[in-house]
């Protein structure tokens, strides 16, 4: 039975007419591409090359094995250098910066994905910074950079809505909105205890600006917890309100630990890009990145 180790080398040689490249090439000795050939040449019973002074010249039946074998051999190679380049990916560390807002949404999916992630936290600008400079390989951001060095792809939309407990009863607050009483809606909130991740309200002051028009809420939050998760997952168990992305509340509001109190339609979907500096030979990760976050942050 012929060994296709022997076809590898014999292309080689083939191509290099020469046995003491084609064993550099091979990472071989020498002796061991001659063996190899003379094993080929019993097995198919023809020479199949000539010694000459400065290398070997193919016989006419070298000519036309290589004819025969030369496509299949490169498919077969071709299908070896993607499995071991899949191979490597899977073992390859990756960076990836992202929100830890945004991270309770997304991390799990990417954790089931690859072998090895080196997570970071920090805002936008932060991680569009480290990447630009190559210092991630990738960030998950809600901000739109302009940028020659980078490729930035739009992978998701999330919002930003209201929830609370289950237990708090917001029918007065739905009349309010029903009756499109938005004064009165907006005191009934502003007597609710407040719960937000940072002291800035950046949330809530969006949100305030959309769904009433003002550029300032006149509600103080009572909670600061600087995980938007752990916010989350405090508010179900106690009483108030809070202004969250509403892929980060989705889970808490199908495990019914949460309800939605209001997704206004005056406040606009945001997009969630994905980030790579150009020409990081990752595109592979890039587009399971991708695609792993366009699903977390949809369903």
């Amino acid at each position: 039975m012929v060994n296709l180790e022997w076809y590898r080398t014999f292309k080689a040689v083939y191509k290099n007419g020469n046995f003491s490249v084609a064993a550099k090439e091979l990472f071989m000795s020498q002796p061991a591409v001659s063996q190899q050939i003379s094993m080929l040449e019993a097995h198919v019973g023809n020479k199949l090359f000539i010694r000459k002074s400065k290398g070997v010249e193919p016989t006419e039946y070298a000519k036309l094995l290589n004819n025969l074998i030369i496509d299949a051999l490169d498919r077969l190679e071709n299908v070896e250098t993607t499995f071991r380049s899949k191979a490597e990916d899977a073992t390859r560390l990756i960076s990836v910066g992202i929100s830890k807002h945004l991270f309770s949404s997304v991390g799990h999916a990417l954790i089931a994905k690859f072998d090895l992630i080196d997570f970071t936290f920090a805002d936008d600008d932060t991680l569009f910074s480290l990447v630009d400079s190559k210092k991630l390989d990738f960030a998950i951001v809600s901000k739109k950079y302009d940028t020659f060095d980078t490729i930035q792809e739009t992978v998701a939309k999330i919002k930003l809505v209201l929830v609370g407990p289950t237990n708090l009863d917001i029918t007065e607050f739905r009349q309010k909105l029903k009756s499109d009483n938005f004064a009165e809606a907006e005191q009934w909130l502003n007597e609710q205890k407040w719960y937000s991740h940072d002291a800035r309200i950046p949330h809530i002051k969006l949100f305030w600006l959309y769904a009433f028009h003002k550029k300032r809420p006149s509600m103080v939050p009572n909670y600061i917890i600087p995980s938007e998760y752990e916010m989350l997952e405090i508010l179900s168990k106690n009483s108030g309100v809070a202004v969250t992305w509403n892929c980060n509340a989705r889970k808490f509001i199908q495990q019914n630990k949460l309800q939605l109190i209001w997704n206004s339609f005056h406040v606009p979907e945001e997009y969630v890009y994905l980030l790579a500096a150009k020409n990081n030979n990752l595109k592979t990760f890039f587009d399971i990145i991708a695609n792993e976050v366009r699903i977390a942050l949809s369903t």
